[in-house]
């Protein structure tokens, strides 16, 4: 036994325990409203930042000293004063932008706030449906995706397509499978105005929250959203069928793969983005793929094992896993055409 390496271990885990107390705290800067103070002074004490965020002292001068622990946040022993680096500060106050940091962490806590449910499924080899979770899992999953949305799906996924720009730029239809809160419908919507759009997911409050963005971004005469699984999403004969970061939490992908063969016109195209993942497992073993391990083990593959079939594919599924879906599925051509640290996008033909 190698005492040196039990120790180095247990300061590891010390660490872990910090990161993990970390997700909750990220979460309170972020809804408090610290953060954005932070990042609007050059250098804030204790007492100056309870009085501007309308919170008591006691909580702020531990959150701050955390967050300088963690070395989000720098600290002045002489000036007793703390800063946001700039660099920091885009990443956890710019939601527009592609580094924005808060919403992964809240649906990391959201996600972490069902392990009870997840310890009882794990037993009973049972699932947890998406809509049992708490509504951290729901928003943060819009917050963390949306700004990749933005920076990416207009300006280089979707022109990754064959074709498929000229379609929209012209009137095409297209379908959103999936669309949660409607995020990437409005965004394509908004920047392809001659085309029409159609949202669906099995989430009824997901539905709703989709309805009132449309309608706040003023996208409604070109955009409704449906209540429907995505194996019995309406229409047929669409120019495009896009599904983002949820054909690996289906319980019956291939299903889901069969009905978008039967709905999309015959040189139509199905777009994929998923979770960014090699095919093996030592492809995965990197922070990217840590993180995206434990979304699965908690959150997609319980997801997948609530509904029929149960495939469970799992967050790093992998691009050959993704490929043999759509064949089954009937597609004949598959490829990657993009990628960022986070997603894979994958182009399916008839």
């Amino acid at each position: 036994m190698d005492v040196e390496k039990v120790m180095q271990f247990v300061f590891r885990a010390v660490d872990e325990v910090g990161a993990t107390l970390n997700a909750a705290l990220v979460v309170m800067g972020d809804k408090l409203g610290y953060y954005r103070i932070l990042a609007a002074e050059e250098a804030t004490t204790a007492a100056e930042l309870a009085d501007r965020s309308g919170t008591a002292q006691p909580y702020v001068r531990e959150w701050l000293n955390a967050q300088a622990a963690g070395r989000y946040v720098t600290y002045d022993p002489a000036t007793g004063r703390y800063t946001l680096p700039p660099e920091h500060a885009v990443a956890l106050t710019v939601e527009d932008s592609p580094a924005f940091l808060p919403g992964f962490f809240q649906i990391a806590l959201g996600t972490v706030h069902d392990t009870e449910q997840v310890l009882a499924a794990a037993r009973g080899g049972s699932g947890i449906g998406w809509h049992e979770h708490h509504t951290d899992v729901h928003l943060g999953c819009e917050r963390f995706f949306r700004p990749s949305y933005n920076a990416n799906l207009v300006e280089g996924w979707l022109p990754a397509l064959d074709g498929v720009v000229a379609k929209l730029q012209a009137g095409a239809t297209v379908a959103d499978v999936g669309c949660g809160h409607g995020a990437s419908t409005i965004l394509m919507a908004q920047a392809f105005p001659s085309s029409t759009f159609v949202g669906s997911d099995y989430h009824t409050e997901s539905i709703e929250t989709a309805r009132a963005r449309a309608h706040e971004a003023g996208v409604t005469d070109r955009v409704r959203f449906e209540v429907a699984p995505a194996n019995g999403f309406r229409g047929k004969g669409f120019d495009l069928v896009t599904m983002f970061d949820c054909l690996h939490d289906m319980g019956d992908p291939v299903g889901a793969a069969r009905h978008v063969r039967d709905a999309v016109a015959a040189d139509g195209t199905w777009m994929i983005g998923e979770p960014m993942a090699g095919d093996h497992v030592e492809d995965n073993l990197n922070p990217v793929g840590r993180a995206y391990y434990g979304f699965s083990t908690l959150l997609c593959t319980p997801s997948s094992l609530s509904q029929d079939v149960g495939l469970a594919l799992g967050t790093q599924a992998g691009q050959a896993r993704l490929r043999d879906v759509a064949t089954a599925g009937g597609f004949t051509r598959f490829a990657r055409v993009a990628e960022t640290p986070f997603n894979q996008v994958l182009e399916a033909r008839p």
